[in-house]
């Protein structure tokens, strides 16, 4: 057996800061190289920051992310970090365009690379091919130690490149990425990466990124696995993190080079002889996982915080209506950014309840906010009394009114203008356009209602369980949701009860289902034709929408877009 110490560096790098996210590579390896690890591994891209989307198109960018490697590989040796083998994932380009590429760094130069070609669809999963013809996969004899290097998507079907090293024979497997965060998917990547492992006859060590990146965010949740398949350690989830492991290698002697599997195999060796032995560290535990909402709300806290911090932005603002969507909001608000930089304003009109106005004052001194009231009244007035509306147009006018309101108040103030709506809200056209829908991110955007309730409850528990005052009144967890735009209004006016709207659209949305499969699964014909035909109609206003952090699989916007100029409705066999 060979003795090797690893280091996984789960790190937050910001798309195109490339000297920031250089020095927090030299950063974090001079933490590794302290701590005694041989081999140092950092996320899919982390120089360039990732996803960088159309910024993979322009020469310059690619070229300028390919120098600051070459740089990086000096700053290292300088740092005195030149002994170990690091690994940084960045923007490569050749005569066949940009590439996804990684770099293995060691003695101050680049002994190796590992790249991918791009493909010009610019989505997030789809973004680079996971098979080139021909495509090189490097192995890296280190201290007599074979080391392989696989990129995301690499690790996604059988038959790849894992099974290219597996077939060429590895010591061991590393694999970095840049995988975004779903409900429930650290349960999926355990048991992948466990299959890897044993596809290449190695130990698996997957490093991942964290942090927010406009509507993506990271949860880290980094692992190593053994060829047996057992999990030998996991990083939390949503923090940078630095995990150092010892690995007891068997080292085979392995020659396998030149075309396997359609991949061409190259071998360099930097050094046959092994480590002297050392006595190794006990292993990092296992991080314990989080619940489904604790999980969640760490995800929206992330996004929230990296988009207001990374865009250069102080301070937040928007409507406290003393209802459930903004109190949840202005809690996430308070976690990401701080009591202070949070800034709810109460819009009464003339239609405002006595308790909106009191929720929505408890809810700020319960987090601490800045708080102030501007009343809307006035100029409500005037334009209904200008352009003679009545009924729904007279409703729009007052949320476009609050609009206005928060807009100009971000222009004088610098505040970032948050929207408050929730994902029931969105998929059926609940909101007004220049009204509640104006902002500059929309942090609970991908939260069905009845999740938002879910977690205004999950965290006024968890300030219990601290001893402190829960932050969310519990007259707007309680009370029934109302706009508020004429007397007595209630949401269950317009819409389904939220249970069941939520359950309809999980099917719609994120199933894909069509009308005949809803009404199989037990639906009411009358519901299925009702909700499809809003959520139909709706796709011109979630267009206009600001972006938010993705949690599900079908976030609208970004994974699910349908022609909003479309004749095709759902209809019943």
């Amino acid at each position: 057996m060979t003795q090797l110490r690893i280091a996984l560096a789960q790190v937050n790098a910001c798309v195109g800061d490339l000297v920031g996210n250089a020095k927090m590579v030299v950063e974090w390896t001079s933490k590794a190289v302290q701590a005694g690890a041989h081999l140092v591994a950092f996320p899919e891209m982390v120089l360039t920051g990732y996803p960088v989307e159309d910024l993979a198109l322009r020469e310059s960018f690619a070229a300028a992310s390919r120098a600051a490697v070459d740089e990086l590989a000096e700053r290292l040796a300088a740092a005195g970090c030149g002994d170990a083998l690091v690994v940084v994932g960045y923007l490569d380009r050749d005569e066949a365009g940009p590439r996804n590429a990684a770099a293995l760094i060691q003695d101050g130069k680049v002994v190796a690379r590992c790249a991918k070609h791009h493909l010009p669809n610019y989505g997030v999963f789809d973004e680079f091919r996971y098979f080139v013809p021909g495509r090189t996969l490097p192995i890296v004899r280190f201290h007599g130690v074979d080391v392989g290097v696989v990129i995301c998507e690499d690790i996604w079907q059988d038959g790849g490149p894992v099974a290219a090293y597996g077939q060429a024979g590895v010591d061991l497997v590393v694999c970095v990425n840049g995988s975004p965060y779903e409900r429930n998917k650290d349960d999926v990547r355990g048991p992948l990466v466990a299959r890897r492992a044993a596809e290449a006859g190695a130990p698996m060590a997957y490093v991942n990124l964290v942090g927010g990146q406009d509507e993506l965010v990271f949860d880290g949740d980094s692992l190593v696995v053994s060829a047996e398949g057992e999990i030998l350690t996991r990083a939390p989830q949503f923090v940078e993190h630095l995990t150092v492991l010892d690995l007891d290698l068997t080292s085979g002697g392995h020659t396998g080079t030149g075309d396997i599997g359609g991949f061409e195999v190259g071998r360099t060796v930097l050094s046959e002889q092994p480590l002297p032995a050392y006595e190794a560290q006990p292993a990092p535990p296992v991080a314990e996982p989080l619940s489904d909402e604790a999980e969640v709300w760490h995800a929206l806290v992330t996004g929230l915080r990296d988009y207001v911090t990374k865009n250069k932005f102080r301070s937040v603002v928007f409507g406290f209506s003393g209802g459930i969507d903004s109190a949840v909001v202005a809690a996430l608000a308070a976690d990401a950014l701080g009591a202070d930089a949070v800034h709810g304003v109460s819009m009464p009109s003339e239609y405002s309840s006595e308790h909106s106005r009191s929720d929505a004052a408890e809810l700020a001194r319960r987090l601490g906010t800045h708080y102030e009231t501007r009343a809307i009244g006035e100029v409500v007035k005037v334009f209904v009394e200008q352009l003679g509306l009545t009924g729904l147009a007279e409703e729009n006018v007052q949320a476009r009114a609050r609009g206005v309101t928060l807009m100009g108040l971000s222009n004088q103030h610098g505040h970032l203008v948050l929207a408050t709506g929730n994902k029931t809200e969105l998929a059926v056209g609940y909101s007004t356009i220049y009204g509640d829908a104006v902002g500059g991110f929309a942090p609970i955007k991908d939260v069905p209602k009845t999740l938002v309730w879910k977690l205004a409850r999950w965290r006024n528990a968890e300030a219990d369980k601290r001893g402190e005052v829960p932050p969310i009144p519990e007259n707007s967890i309680s009370k029934p949701p109302s706009a508020e735009l004429r007397p007595d209004q209630k949401d269950s006016d317009s819409l389904p009860d939220y249970p069941l709207l939520d359950a309809v659209l999980d099917e719609y949305v994120e199933g894909d289902k069509g009308f005949t499969e809803l009404l199989a699964a037990g639906f009411d014909q009358a519901l299925v034709e009702r909700v499809l035909q809003l959520v139909d109609r709706a796709e011109y206003k979630r267009r206009q929408y600001p972006p938010g952090t993705k949690i599900t699989f079908k976030a609208f916007g970004r994974d699910r877009r349908l022609p909003i100029t479309n004749l095709w409705r759902e209809h019943h066999n």
